[in-house]
């Protein structure tokens, strides 16, 4: 499995994780505010922004019945989809803005299309690389697409199944796209900690072979370092000023200092995994000195016998190890010992 980058920026085995602020629907329809959050979320510590490519009429159709209305179990009930993705939508035309937005301020964008056209204004607009959102998995043909633009893409695998997803990855694949990533993503908002599931994230790289990370709707940020722990190099998180502001995604969405917080988690599980070596650290170089080893006890004159009573496994660590007690205690001294000596070979006569 290969790394591979967007923006020079490397992700995979070996890298840090890279981390998405997911700006969705939290600039409330005010370029100024998703500029303002495309700052934050570099304070804050994020490797990119992500926006997302749509128009209610590109979602769906402006239709009242029962087929188009979302129903209980949601934050969004009560609304049309057309009335949901209305609200939510990303003005396309802001695109070049904040796209520049991002440059000046250091930071990646890119972005999801949800359909052909989208995704056509985003290869004319240059994007690093594209996503495909966990509720396009099935659709093979705009994954295709998508795929054949020779960018890197990060998949979300919500709701799918290993059919599905067998069938997302075989498409990319089939269409020319090799630098890929997915993410195990749990689609919904917000999702209890007891459904993320993370245990799929080790079986999914053993699946694919590809980068795999986390599309992540739970609340707080242990779950992404839980998630680097089992592999993870990718961690997406909804992202707002506040969740006072209401919106369609604030309630489920990170504020700043939360997000920076999950940042440091994450860096913190990353440098907490280190390597498979048994390499000592200096740290625990320098505390071997309280290890036991063997002292002499009593005052001893040349040829006299080592015994349990004037030869002891101790603390510090200055004499031989303590496996070699019973070897010691067949032979004499080779020397006078002073008491509180450790015991070194050159002190010990063999008996013949």
């Amino acid at each position: 499995m290969k790394p591979f980058a967007i923006n020079d920026r490397l992700i995979g085995p070996g890298q840090p994780a890279y981390i998405i602020a997911e700006l969705s629907a939290n600039h409330h329809q005010n370029v100024n505010e998703a500029i303002q959050l495309i700052r934050l979320a570099k304070e804050s510590g994020a490797d990119a922004v992500k926006i997302q490519t749509y128009t209610a009429d590109t979602m769906t159709i402006d239709c009242g019945n029962e087929h188009f209305q979302i129903g209980a179990g949601t934050i969004w009930e009560g609304k049309s989809l057309y009335e949901l993705y209305g609200e939510a939508y990303t003005p396309w035309e802001w695109t070049p803005r904040l796209i520049e937005a991002a440059e000046k301020i250091g930071i990646t964008l890119f972005s999801t299309p949800f359909d052909e056209s989208a995704l056509n204004y985003l290869e004319l607009l240059e994007m690093p690389a594209h996503k495909v959102a966990s509720f396009e998995l099935v659709d093979l043909p705009l994954i295709a697409k998508i795929a054949a633009c020779g960018k890197p893409v990060i998949l979300s695998t919500g709701m799918g199944t290993l059919e599905e997803i067998e069938d997302a990855v075989r498409t990319l694949r089939e269409n020319g796209c090799e630098q890929f990533a997915l993410l195990k993503c749990t689609s919904a908002y917000p999702a209890p900690m007891d459904e993320a599931n993370l245990s799929r994230i080790p079986d999914m790289i053993n699946r694919f072979g590809v980068p795999v990370g986390l599309s992540d709707h739970t609340m707080g940020g242990l779950t992404p370092a839980i998630a680097v722990t089992l592999g993870a190099c990718i961690i997406e998180k909804h992202f707002t000023r506040s969740r006072k502001v209401p919106g369609p995604d604030s309630a489920f969405s990170m504020e700043p200092a939360e997000f920076s917080e999950m940042v440091q988690q994450v860096r913190a599980a990353e440098a907490a995994l280190g390597s498979a070596n048994y390499e000592l650290t200096a740290k625990e170089e320098s505390s071997r000195v309280f290890r036991r080893s063997l002292f002499v006890v009593e005052e001893m004159k040349a040829g006299e016998a080592f015994t349990e009573r004037n030869t002891r496994v101790i603390r510090p660590g200055f004499g031989l190890a303590p496996k070699h007690l019973e070897s010691i205690l067949d032979s004499t001294a080779a020397s006078d010992i002073k008491r509180g000596t450790p015991l070194t070979w050159e002190l010990v006569q063999r008996v013949t």
